[in-house]
């Protein structure tokens, strides 16, 4: 047995480790603030300067972490931040949280994580675990960081240096699902990576849920989201169905979800968004391309996720076209940009489509979104109308899009003042099923 095993694993269970946190996004940030909670001196490593130095005044910038608990913990000498890699000298752990995005080709992005890997490589040491939560595809770690750090340096994985994958499964905005209850798969290199990162996280989280190996928890992340993206895909297109049908889609949905066994509720919507369901499952697919295999469920599901946005802008147009209105010249007031209700994440939002569309359209779109009053995205910029405002563009509007059913919204209130409503999401319910001036999805 590795002598570097058992000194580590002895520092976690008393707590005297230092760990870095690599990235200091949605993921690292709370992951950070975990494991500086349980015990451990943390240093959160990001080259965003930004970033840096408002995790040092305890400011927070992810809507999971309080500023009260950073700024806490701070001020306590547990948590610290920096944008120098060379901190990892001394540190006996490191999570890498870097982003994983797809090029516009669909390809997958892995510079975050290549930047990541060198940048911890000069400082990596004997006596070292290093776990990836970044999504990706099977084989990422071992192919990929395993030699950069193992390369630079010349030590031996699970003998000297400790390797592994752990998936990150923050959904934002959720209160009973947290990074510290929520169960974490570890899966390593080597059964002695798996050893020492499972006895790592162990110490902070609740639950760690152990595999065979990196290539295991790695797909283990796809799969889940892959889950969500192929059902999305099918009630979306059942929407489609529906529509063509004349039947209510909502209805059939919550009929259906009375059948105790044998079906899980999905609901649709005007596409899907966020971190992980639009872009994971294409990884896989990417990989599999490689293999001279076509993984034709996800990209079927992708197909008709991504085709959304114009179904909803098609029932606005019908809708408008109907009551004597091109969209051409139309006010329209779309509530909601963010990717999905009551966060201030517009990552792959298809509100962001949903408004392009209308535009290219001739129609004269304005938004509302209480958790982002204003955004800059590939150089087009919006900003949100005042929240004080938000009564009187419904009236004068000549239509309003509910595109995200932030719970902020004083629905009937709304339903009330506006000439006709476009409910994407059905967060008018009942109300809006018997009223002449709204048309769902």
């Amino acid at each position: 047995m590795s002598s570097y095993k058992d000194a580590l694993i002895q520092k976690f269970q008393n707590r005297t480790a230092t760990v870095a946190v690599l990235g200091l996004g949605y993921v690292g940030l709370p992951l950070a603030v975990v494991f500086a909670e349980a015990g451990f001196n943390v240093i959160g490593v990001d080259l965003v300067q930004e970033k840096v130095e408002r995790v040092n005044r305890g400011e927070s910038y992810v809507l999971d972490v309080p500023s009260e608990a950073l700024k806490r913990l701070v001020e306590a000498g547990r948590l610290s931040a920096t944008t120098d890699f060379s901190v990892c000298r001394g540190v006996d752990a490191v999570s890498i949280c870097v982003p994983t995005p797809l090029r516009k080709t669909g390809d997958p992005d892995l510079s975050f994580i290549a930047s990541a890997t060198e940048g911890l490589a000069a400082y990596v040491h004997p006596g070292m675990v290093v776990v990836l939560e970044s999504s990706t595809y099977p084989g990422t770690t071992r192919e990929m960081v395993l030699p950069r750090l193992t390369g630079h340096s010349g030590l031996n994985a699970g003998q000297e240096i400790f390797i592994a994958f752990s998936p990150e499964r923050v959904d934002p905005g959720r209160t009973d699902w947290t990074t510290k209850n929520t169960p974490k798969v570890v899966g390593g290199i080597t059964e002695d990576c798996s050893d020492v990162a499972t006895a790592w996280y162990a110490q902070a989280l609740d639950t760690v849920v152990r595999v065979s190996s990196a290539e295991v928890a790695e797909m283990a992340k796809l799969l889940e989201n892959t889950f969500r993206m192929i059902n999305l895909g099918l009630v979306n297109e059942l929407a489609i169905m529906c529509d063509r049908l004349g039947v209510d889609v909502w209805e059939v949905i919550d009929a259906a979800a009375t059948k105790p066994f044998g079906f899980m509720k999905f609901t649709p919507g005007p596409g899907i968004g966020g971190h992980c369901i639009p872009i994971d499952p294409l990884y896989l697919s990417w990989k599999m391309k490689s293999l001279n295999y076509n993984a034709r469920f996800i990209e079927l599901a992708s197909e008709i996720n991504t085709n959304m946005p114009r179904f909803a802008v098609s029932k606005v147009q019908d809708a408008l076209n109907d009551r004597g209105k091109p969209v051409k010249g139309s006010r329209i007031l779309v509530l909601g940009v963010a990717y999905k209700p009551d966060v201030d994440d517009i990552r792959e939002s298809p509100a962001l489509d949903v408004i392009h569309l209308l535009q290219s359209k001739g129609a004269q779109v304005v938004y509302h979104d209480p958790y982002i009053p204003r955004f800059d995205h590939d150089g087009w910029q919006m900003e949100s109308i005042a929240d004080g405002a938000l009564l009187d563009e419904a009236r004068s509007a000549d239509a309003v899009v509910i595109v995200t059913n932030h719970r902020w919204y004083d629905y009937p209130a709304i339903h009330e003042v506006a000439n006709l409503v476009i409910d994407t999401r059905n967060a008018l319910g009942a109300l809006g099923k018997r009223s002449p001036k709204v048309v769902r999805l």
